[in-house]
């Protein structure tokens, strides 16, 4: 089982993806696991100290002009981490962080009108992601030339991911204005039905 933080995950992950620094790790992240997996800086520069003293990574001072730069790079252990890590079947991570989600979860207490809005925003911020998304789509296939297919293969996970939840968004919208049931019940399931939301029961 990886004894890895959360945020040693990805800060490994990314040296050895060739982020040198900590600056060049939060630029990536923010270009390309954000979505799903972020680290800030106050998390990334403790980090990268901590698993130095651990013997994952080492460091080397590489300034540019007057300004101090720490290259990383990861060390034999460091590797052999990474890897425990990506094959660690016992131990995965499942975890989404949706405030839009959340506040359909309590919209009970809010009015059609407000429900309404909050749907059509989602749908605009699924909109944004998507134009985001579609631009790092450019590098992501420029990185398939140099072998790196996952990340890329991951973007398309998003842009999939993103499309049906908008639409479903959509669709959840023009339940709630129709007047229809938001949801169908299936009374042969045991336990007392499955609730299918929207179009995408």
């Amino acid at each position: 089982m990886s004894s890895l933080t959360p945020t040693a995950r990805v800060i490994l992950g990314m040296l050895k993806l060739g982020a040198p620094t900590g600056y060049d790790i939060k630029r990536v992240i923010d270009g390309s696991t954000r979505f799903f997996w972020t680290a800030s800086f106050g998390q990334i520069y403790p980090e990268l100290k901590r698993l130095e003293g651990d013997g994952l990574v080492r460091s080397r001072q590489e300034p540019r002009g007057k300004v101090k730069r720490t290259v990383y790079e990861l060390t034999p252990k460091g590797e052999a981490a990474l890897r425990e890590w990506l094959t660690d079947r016992e131990s995965v991570i499942f975890e989404i962080r949706d405030e839009s989600l959340l506040r359909l979860f309590f919209a009970d207490v809010l009015s059609e009108e407000d429900v309404l809005a909050n749907l059509k925003m989602q749908q605009q911020i699924f909109e944004l992601v998507l134009d985001r998304f579609r631009e790092i789509e450019v590098e992501a296939r420029a990185g398939i030339d140099e072998g790196r297919e996952y990340p890329y293969l991951v973007l398309r996970y998003g842009l999939d991911f993103i499309t049906w939840a908008r639409d479903w968004y959509a669709e959840v919208e023009r339940r709630l204005e129709a007047g229809e049931p938001l949801f169908e019940l299936d009374d042969e399931e045991p336990g007392g039905g499955e609730r299918r939301l929207g179009a995408a029961g």
